[in-house]
């Protein structure tokens, strides 16, 4: 065995006394380099290269629907779903936010109670009324296998499929049920069309339509999450909210939820955005979904790539009581508010996350006709304005988006301009959806991404598309 000492003495007698080694002329000190390169070629060594590194490329999420469970039929809104499918197709359309040449797709059984069959899965890119291009359609395994089970409360990651698709194009994902599969969970209002076939119609690139079992949808089934495979190191902007972020009221078919509109503000920057907004959720109760507290680690924290979130949550908690929705709740306090917020933040900032926050928008005589005409009153009206001072001065987010500012009447602060309402006094319709989008500073959202580079990328993007 060598010992240390005589280790210590070869380097003794290797080493070149450094005052002798500043005094040698240049040509000596080159020729030195080019034996030292010469024995690492030799060797095999590795010789460190700016220009080699390369990037391992990494899976991030590009588009999301985030699970909610199904409820009972007595419950205020219907499903537009059936209550368990056999023997059939569901397909549908997803737009991603950042591109790629290898997909994987996400299934979730998050409130099944039973193990969940899919025989069979596609990918394609699509076309009109449900149809693919032929050419483009791919077999999804799982574990190299095309038939899977996914348990009870669990979700299920493909393998990778080699299907090339642009930031902000639309995939097709085909999912054949050949068992009776009662549906416990959803994501409700997908604002997406899609299409549920009698049989195994993964494959078919327009569907044939045998009998009266084929139907449409609104809802996303099973489909949960679609992930790209990227050479850069993207990152992904995760919006979390209720129905304003899921974009309950944008047009159908149309991508124009507002996450939909600063995701084409972000797409040439790499950074994708992917929507865990669900319709009808609170921060601290649960309602059309689980509270935001109970979801926060699966729809946000454990997202691949996330980076940033932005928090727009808290307008149900504060309309819900004394509605159809709430009859008998209590009204949140504003120190609940803010120590959900605050938890929030908190489980953010451990994984090293930059958190935005969103002040609540106008509401007054929101939903009139409805049930729900009592969401507004003066005190909820008043705990909007206290939570949205906090959002705004407490320096407790990173940075704040005034959605709040940006919605509002001019002449009316409680209600939202005319302009950028759906309707319903409550929801934004496309035109709001853009202008919050365009509202948001990407400079304070992305604070480590310099102004310079953000131009010099959108320049670039321009150019490529020219």
């Amino acid at each position: 065995m060598v010992s240390l000492f005589q280790h210590a003495r070869w380097a003794h007698d290797l080493c070149i006394d450094l005052k002798e080694f500043i005094a040698m002329n240049r040509s000596t000190l080159s020729l030195f380099a080019t034996m030292l390169l010469t024995i690492a070629l030799v060797t095999g060594a590795a010789i460190p290269s700016a220009s080699a590194a390369t990037t391992t490329p990494e899976w991030v999420a590009t588009w999301q629907a985030s699970p909610q469970p199904v409820w009972e039929e007595d419950f205020l809104f219907p499903t537009h779903i059936p209550t368990s499918l056999h023997n059939q197709t569901v397909r549908q359309v997803a737009r991603l936010s950042l591109g790629g040449q290898r997909l994987r797709i996400v299934l979730s059984n998050a409130y099944g109670t039973q193990p969940l069959t899919v025989g069979k899965a596609t990918v394609a890119l699509p076309q009109q009324d449900g149809a693919v291009i032929s050419t483009s359609l791919s077999t999804v395994t799982f574990g190299g296998q095309q038939a899977a089970t996914v348990l009870p409360g669990a979700s299920l990651i493909s393998d990778p499929v080699d299907l090339a698709v642009a930031a902000l194009a639309q995939v097709s994902v085909s999912l054949y049920l050949p068992n009776v599969t009662p549906i416990h969970t959803f994501h409700w209002d997908g604002r997406q069309t899609g299409w549920i076939v009698p049989g195994d119609q993964t494959t078919a690139a327009e569907f044939q339509m045998a009998d009266d079992s084929a139907q449409t949808t609104t809802a996303r089934l099973l489909l949960t999450g679609i992930q790209v495979e990227t050479d850069q190191a993207a990152r992904v902007v995760v919006a979390i909210g209720d129905s304003i972020t899921d974009g309950a009221t944008a047009s159908l078919d149309n991508d124009s939820r507002w996450p939909d509109f600063l995701a084409a503000r972000l797409a040439p920057h790499g950074v994708a955005v992917v929507n865990a907004g669900i319709s009808g959720a609170r921060l601290l109760s649960d309602g059309m979904g689980v509270n935001a507290l109970a979801r926060f680690e699966r729809d946000v924290l454990a997202q691949p790539g996330a980076s940033n979130v932005i928090v727009m949550l808290g307008i149900n908690d504060i309309g819900w009581p004394d509605t159809a929705f709430a009859p008998d709740a209590s009204p949140p306090t504003l120190d609940s508010l803010i120590a959900g917020y605050r938890q929030l933040i908190e489980q953010a900032h451990n994984r090293g996350m930059h958190v935005t926050g969103a002040t609540l928008t106008p509401f007054e005589g929101a939903l009139p006709g409805t049930p729900l005409s009592d969401y507004y009153n003066s005190d909820k009206e008043a705990l909007r304005q206290q939570a949205n001072d906090w959002i705004r001065h407490s320096g407790a987010f990173d940075a704040v988006i005034d959605f709040d500012a940006v919605l509002r009447a001019p002449d009316n602060p409680t209600r939202i301009a005319r302009l950028y309402d759906s309707g319903d006094r409550l929801h934004p319709g496309d035109t709001g959806n853009r202008a919050m989008a365009e509202a948001v500073d990407l400079e304070a959202l992305l604070p480590d991404f310099e102004s310079e580079t953000l131009l010099n990328q959108s320049s670039a993007m321009k150019e490529i598309s020219q």
